[in-house]
């Protein structure tokens, strides 16, 4: 009697993970924009290959992004990003991790848009810090697409942006984060 309801269940446990709603990207983008109002050209940059998987059972979402995917406008701010500021070589990559807050909220298997939020834990410039991100999750048959806007403090992060350039470079970046996840 007891192999039979341990096998039970096993098989309980694998038929909910089989049918799951998985849903996954590589071609994520996320935006920044560090300009302050007296700089005179814009601070920002952009990357269209972050990597992310979002569970639509627990409400788990992981994003990842390698920090020299960001391009810019001009080589040298984008020299500088890497080597002063990310230092990328050192830290190659930055990632999130969090859960949806309002899940039960959403219906994976009904189209709409709905707003949540995330909250999670943003790991950059080697160093983490708790995040709570506003967004929107659009439902589209067997798409999911995730937007949000938010604002990360570079200090944070331990980032530091230097005097001389303090005018020109915003202590908090705007991001502005779209993904479009296929179900897997």
């Amino acid at each position: 009697m007891k192999k039979l309801l341990l096998t039970i269940g096993i098989l309980s446990m694998g038929a909910s993970a089989l049918f799951a709603q998985k849903y996954m990207t590589r071609t994520g983008k996320a935006t920044f924009d560090a300009t302050t109002s007296t700089s005179p050209e814009k601070i920002a940059g952009k990357n269209n290959e972050v990597a992310g998987l979002l569970n639509a059972g627990t409400g788990e979402i992981v994003f990842q992004m390698q920090i020299k995917a960001f391009k810019f406008e001009k080589q040298l701010m984008e020299e500088h990003f890497n080597e002063k500021y990310l230092e990328s070589d050192k830290y190659t990559k930055s990632d999130f991790k969090g859960k949806i807050n309002n899940l039960a909220e959403i219906n994976f298997s009904k189209d709409g848009n709905y707003k949540t939020t995330v909250t999670g834990k943003m790991t950059m410039h080697g160093n983490t810090a708790d995040m709570t991100i506003p967004g929107t999750i659009t439902v589209e048959g067997k798409k999911v697409k995730l937007s949000a806007k938010f604002k990360v403090k570079l200090a944070d992060h331990k980032i530091v942006v230097p005097a001389l350039v303090g005018d020109k470079v915003a202590q908090e970046a705007e991001v502005t984060f779209d993904a479009e996840m296929t179900q897997q």
